[in-house]
């Protein structure tokens, strides 16, 4: 973690443990540790998300890449490189010497995605950039068409406000040949939901106090893990999946690099995550807000996915 990072993460944890509603920034859940245990998640039978998007893929990638051609692919968020590895499997079919821009604010994550990559298409060039991508989207000047995509449904951890904000970024990298891959996953059963977010294994539940592991480590926080319960449920007038820590007790906590004490009282929480659900509706007035038009819209048969290509409103026919 460089310095501006670290200043960044100290006024943001400060900021969030001293609000009203306590809450941390999803984006610490992503260390090593962390990353791994996401993949984890992705892997139990409650967690629809990850195969049901890679099935969609299967379908849409070489439609889309055929028909784009793309010398630039930017994949925001990278993490597990398996479903872009699909993309990237259509790419190397129709255009050589393609270049691949990972872009993460976690620096292992995006090492090891960038180097996954170099290992399975050696001919490809790899150009990892680390940033916080829901801050900026600062990529170095590249000429050619690109398709930029943002998949997993990490457009659901945004608020409303900042997932605009970052279409509207996204759609000032684009010209009006590229193209833009979201993947959102749509509004479904309740129970289906909150199981998602409550494995049987308590992987999540690992996961979500992996935030405080991360704060204890980078900031030197003194939260004990024990202290604290999973929770996840699905909040029906906000259409989202809310995580929080529960606290199981009364405490002080004291966070060295911030010269702060917290106190947390006995079933007080702290807000760890959001995971927005949509419906068609809602992505086709979120995509024109920022000036974006849907040109194709991928989804798999029970409709509990989507991946929706979005281009500018000039774009040109291929």
């Amino acid at each position: 973690m460089t310095d501006s990072e670290r200043h960044i993460m100290k006024e943001e944890v400060r900021e969030g443990l001293l609000a009203p509603q306590k809450r941390l920034p999803c984006k610490y859940f992503y260390d090593a540790h962390g990353s791994y245990l996401f993949e984890q998640i992705c892997l139990q039978p409650e967690y629809y998300q990850t195969r049901t998007e890679l099935s969609i893929l299967e379908t849409a990638a070489p439609v889309v890449i055929t028909d784009l051609k793309p010398d630039i692919l930017i994949e925001f968020g990278p993490g597990n490189i398996q479903k872009v590895k699909v993309l990237l499997n259509a790419l190397r079919h129709v255009k050589k010497g393609a270049r691949y821009i990972p872009v993460d604010v976690c620096q292992p994550v995006l090492e090891s995605a960038a180097r996954d990559v170099t290992a399975l298409y050696p001919d490809m060039t790899v150009l990892p950039v680390i940033a916080d991508f829901t801050a900026s989207c600062e990529i170095p000047p590249a000429e050619g068409q690109k398709l930029i995509i943002f998949l997993g449904s990490t457009i659901g951890n945004l608020g409303d406000a900042e997932a605009l904000a970052f279409l509207l970024r996204v759609s000032r990298l684009m010209g009006p040949e590229d193209s833009f891959l979201l993947g959102a996953d749509m509004l479904k059963p309740k129970d289906v939901l909150e199981a998602a977010y409550n494995d049987r294994c308590g992987i999540t539940a690992e996961f979500n106090c992996n935030i405080l592991r991360n704060v204890n480590r980078q900031l030197g926080a003194h939260f004990d893990l024990s202290f604290f319960d999973h929770v996840a449920f699905y909040n029906d007038d906000r259409r989202q999946i809310e995580m929080h820590l529960k606290a199981n007790r009364d405490m002080e906590v004291m966070i060295d690099a911030l010269g702060l004490t917290i106190t947390l009282a006995r079933d007080e929480t702290i807000f760890t995550e959001l995971c927005r659900k949509y419906s068609r509706a809602d992505i086709e007035m979120l995509a024109g807000s920022a000036g974006l038009t849907i040109t194709r819209w991928f989804n798999d048969p029970k409709e509990w996915f989507s991946l929706v290509e979005l281009a500018l409103p000039d774009h040109r026919e291929r």
